[in-house]
């Protein structure tokens, strides 16, 4: 059995970011969001000597723009690393 793939199915993801601390980090991680008219559910940030670990959530993304966001994150200047965590969205858990 074969199963479809809905890109424009809702997801809830997190992206969770390692990066060089540095100052105007914070807000270069929200460009890939800004772009495509995004906002956050919720960013989480911490400071660890020389790493900045952040955290952005979104409880209601297109499938379809995971991988961008993801890979525009990871092209951000002193951003080590991307992990991508997806669920199932916050509207259909509430619609069920």
């Amino acid at each position: 059995m074969k199963v479809q793939f809905d890109p424009a199915a809702l997801v809830a993801a997190r992206f969770l970011v390692v990066a060089e601390a540095s100052p105007g980090l914070l807000s270069r991680l929200l460009q890939p969001f800004a772009k495509r008219d995004l906002t956050p559910d919720a960013m989480r940030a911490t400071r660890e000597g020389e790493t900045m670990r952040a955290e952005i959530a979104l409880h209601a993304l297109e499938a379809r723009l995971v991988h961008l966001i993801a890979g525009n994150l990871g092209q951000v200047i002193g951003v080590r690393g991307v992990q991508t965590l997806l669920s199932e969205a916050e509207e259909d858990r509430l619609a069920a």
